[in-house]
């Protein structure tokens, strides 16, 4: 049986909306992505388990509100970037030649981030990758700075086996 998407829009918008808000902390932002997750759901309305719903509106909302954050910064420093800048990040990418190494390193990645919850990896995305505070990122995440830190130091404790691959 095929959801009903008023039904769940009515029912699951507003906590969707007040999730987006919490995150983005821009209003027409919000309402977009609010939009977005429901447009998901109509996209995959033949695959989806709607056994917890609200859990699921509350994960796609937090996704693609911080897929929105990491995009909208990555923009942000590009365009910070001068030309000169951007040709050599451009120039090393275009000369990596063993992929088998970018291969490894994912399977690494895959391998450790596996022992972990999911939001782990966004944590570490937030805070290594885009740069921000772990204030910032506990912010995001709706999670204790004590929290973001401890996830961040079992991940760390694990470099150890980064190395030896």
């Amino acid at each position: 049986m095929k959801p009903d998407i008023d039904a769940l829009y009515r029912r699951y918008g507003p906590m969707v909306l007040r999730r987006c808000r919490q995150l983005l902390r821009d209003e027409a932002m919000a309402l977009d992505l609010m939009q977005d997750v429901f447009v998901k759901v109509l996209e995959r309305r033949d695959s989806l388990s709607l056994e917890a719903p609200s859990s699921l509106f509350y994960h796609m909302a937090t996704n693609l509100c911080l897929n929105r954050i990491r995009d909208y910064r990555r923009l942000r420093m590009e365009s910070s970037l001068s030309q000169d800048d951007k040709n050599d990040v451009l120039a090393r990418i275009a000369t990596v030649e063993d992929a088998s190494e970018q291969i490894g390193a994912a399977n690494v990645l895959n391998r450790i981030f596996r022992r972990h919850p999911a939001s782990t990896r966004t944590i570490a995305t937030l805070h290594l990758y885009d740069g921000m505070t772990l204030q910032e990122v506990a912010s995001e995440t709706g999670m204790s700075v004590s929290g973001v830190r401890k996830r961040l130091r079992l991940l760390k404790s694990q470099l150890p086996e980064l190395r030896e691959v």
